[in-house]
């Protein structure tokens, strides 16, 4: 079985790439141009039907409140974005072609393809949440010296006027103290206005993407996988683009982190590995599920289980004390350990444990018996007992596949099994997966998936 179909980590080679059949011109016209066009015309509806606080000098353009306060302008601005996802989508699986047939291969290239695409979405407004705008009011409750993990968007005045969802207005903050660190700078340097904050705060999350095409690559390469087929599968596709790009979720700076300390981690510098692991889980607390498999790298593929263990235990030292210093410099100590239920108050059919808990309860309820609460609860702890033993599987059992490979595995379940399911969320494997390889099936279902959630 080779490399890509298992996962597992051949000795170091020079990838097999082939030398482009075109010019850079060529290339670019054929391949990068169409998807320009697309994030083009998204950008174009992202101004018409984007999130925006009410108050905002953008709404002074006349093209601007035409395409927001007028009937042909709603339907111009949805028709660009469902028009452009749908050719971004396109040009996405040709180029996708190109790469997985040999003709483009230099990750050069990809980058520059990215780049282009990603340019005409840095400069409007986000499309599908408006959680960044969450972000720039957990940044003014840090500068108020207000904590955000015992009090809500809703005790800075305007936090309405600033773009927030009602639905968190009263909701603690369930990311880490990096992360707060950073919102509040944000805050500090554009000052009380909002849409500058969130145009600022996105550019924390290219910053993470720029980190996954730079990193991705290095993976891929130390796992003996094509690293323009791992850049473009798992950073150039279209949910990377939508969400952590327009949507400007800051799990982009987490995926960033994560794949950086992997990155570095194979390149024989695992203490900084375990530094940027743990930097991710303070950006959200999900990333530090990357540290058990950055200790299993650390300790090497030869070690015993004591070796193992042992590594483990300077794993969890290191990033408890950067954990510990993080709370001091922002002074609200452990508080978001007791914010990490915020995001399940959220009822979604995407989650396979939600879903089954309200469906069950549906039925329950045309027999007069209200206990749809109570059978999501119980649905969503079976899920969380079922996560937490594959966790541990894949922690203890790393036998035949790399701790790339698991940590995209662990990821993966915490998603699928987890209370709530967002697109993006599915961001937080997919480069993994792309970077230690996916057999034939698991690419066709990655291609769905993409395809499926854009």
């Amino acid at each position: 079985m080779s490399a890509e179909m298992s996962g597992r980590i051949p000795p170091a080679r020079e990838p097999a790439e082939v030398s482009a059949h075109d010019s850079w011109l060529d290339f670019t016209l054929r391949s990068v141009v169409p998807g320009l066009i697309a994030t083009i015309l998204i950008a174009i509806g992202a101004l018409g039907v984007g999130w925006l606080p009410l108050e905002t000098t953008l709404v002074d353009s006349a093209v601007v409140d035409a395409l927001r306060s007028t009937t042909i302008g709603a339907v111009i601005s949805k028709g660009a974005v469902v028009v452009g996802v749908t050719l971004l989508l396109q040009s996405w699986l040709l180029l996708g072609y190109d790469v997985l047939h040999g003709r483009a291969v230099e990750v050069r290239r990809l980058w520059l393809a990215l780049g282009a695409w990603a340019v005409p979405l840095m400069v409007v407004p986000p499309l599908f949440s408006r959680d960044v705008y969450s972000y720039f009011a957990q940044g003014k409750l840090m500068v108020a010296g207000i904590d955000p993990y015992t009090n809500g968007s809703s005790a800075v005045p305007g936090w309405f006027n600033d773009g927030v969802d009602p639905m968190w207005a009263e909701a603690p903050t369930p990311y880490g103290q990096f992360w707060l660190l950073l919102s509040r700078g944000v805050v500090q340097f554009t000052g009380p206005h909002p849409y500058s904050g969130a145009l600022t705060m996105r550019l924390l999350a290219v910053a993470g993407v720029v980190m996954l095409a730079w990193a991705v690559p290095k993976i891929a390469y130390q796992c003996g996988i094509s690293p323009s087929k791992a850049l473009w599968l798992g950073v150039l596709n279209p949910l990377v683009l939508m969400h952590f790009v327009s949507g400007a979720h800051n799990d982009a700076l987490m995926a960033g982190l994560v794949a950086v300390a992997f990155a570095v981690s194979l390149s024989r510098l695992p203490i900084l590995g375990v530094l940027l692991a743990t930097l991710a889980g303070s950006v959200k607390p999900i990333g530090l599920v990357a540290l058990p498999f950055i200790g299993l790298l650390w300790a090497g593929a030869t070690a015993t289980r004591t070796q193992i263990i042992v590594r483990w235990i300077w794993t969890g030292a290191i990033s408890v004390a950067v954990l510990a210093l993080l709370a001091i410099v922002t002074g609200t100590g452990v508080g978001w350990l007791s914010a990490l239920s915020t995001p399940g108050e959220v009822r979604t059919w995407l989650s396979p444990p939600t879903a089954v808990g309200m469906a069950i309860g549906g039925v329950l309820n045309v027999f007069g018996l209200e206990v749809t609460d109570t059978t999501v609860g119980i649905a969503r702890t079976a899920g969380t007992i079922a996560t937490l033993a594959i966790l541990a599987w894949l922690c203890l059992k790393p036998d035949g596949r790399t701790a790339v490979r698991g940590a995209a595995l662990a990821f993966f379940v915490l998603v699928a099994l987890g209370p709530v399911l967002q697109p993006w969320y599915l961001l937080w494997s997919l480069p993994l997966f792309a970077a230690s390889g996916l057999t034939r099936v698991e690419l066709r279902v990655a291609l769905v998936g993409i395809a499926g959630f854009s």
